[in-house]
């Protein structure tokens, strides 16, 4: 027990040198167990977190990313892929979840809760970018769905870049209500505010409805997809 607990020992494992003497054995045990129980949290929080990714990344899943590309649709992050320079795009808030527990919804959750968001560069220009995902419940704007867009609008203004958004969305969410009617109100507000401040540049990528046509109305540039949004 003695060379088990020594100092070199117990430097290894809690990964700093002992500055006062350790009283008992005990003492050791329960710190050498200590650093083993926070060892597997982290062990175990990496794992959830890679899982957590997995997700976000998958989105709806994979069935229904077959159906996106069935109909001649590139996925949101597949969009985002082709927009940006290769390896420019730094995600946002990646694993948010929508708040909404109405009608079973807590049931449903997707990391990420159907909209991409971030920053990149395009021909090595930046411009922050929203790229909204159909497989995630149609696409449609949620309370936390409208912060991530919202938050990333702001950060164009404070920054003077661009803002993209690839609007593909059936519009609000109708399980949350006027959570959901006042995520659109914020996002209205910013297109407004970021009028002639900074370019608003708007693509219409599905057949998109409500606040998700009346957002790129207010922005500087619309385009359209023949055969998809019109």
């Amino acid at each position: 027990p003695g060379s088990f607990f020594s100092p070199m020992f117990l430097t290894k494992v809690l990964g700093r040198t002992l500055t006062a003497p350790v009283r008992s054995l005990a003492a050791l045990q329960q710190a050498a167990f200590t650093s083993k129980a926070a060892l597997d949290a982290k062990r175990d929080f990496k794992r959830e977190l890679a899982e957590l990714k997995k997700r976000a990344v998958l989105g709806g899943g994979e069935s229904r990313i077959e159906k996106q590309h069935a109909k001649g649709k590139l996925t949101a992050r597949e969009r985002v892929d082709v927009l940006l320079d290769e390896g420019s795009f730094r995600e946002m808030d990646m694993l948010v979840e929508h708040r909404c527990s109405d009608f079973g919804m807590e049931k449903e959750q997707y990391p990420g809760d159907g909209v991409v968001t971030g920053s990149g560069t395009i021909n090595g220009r930046p411009v922050y970018v929203f790229s909204q995902d159909f497989t995630v419940f149609g696409g449609s704007l949620s309370e936390t769905h409208a912060q991530k867009i919202c938050k990333i609008m702001d950060k164009a203004m404070l920054t003077g870049v661009p803002v993209i958004g690839l609007n593909d969305s059936g519009g609000a969410r109708i399980q949350e209500g006027v959570a959901s009617l006042g995520g659109y109100a914020e996002v209205f507000q910013r297109n407004v505010t970021a009028s002639g401040v900074v370019p608003q540049i708007s693509l219409i990528m599905g057949p998109c409805a409500g606040g998700a046509v009346y957002s790129p109305a207010m922005t500087d540039f619309i385009f359209m997809v023949k055969d998809t949004s019109y």
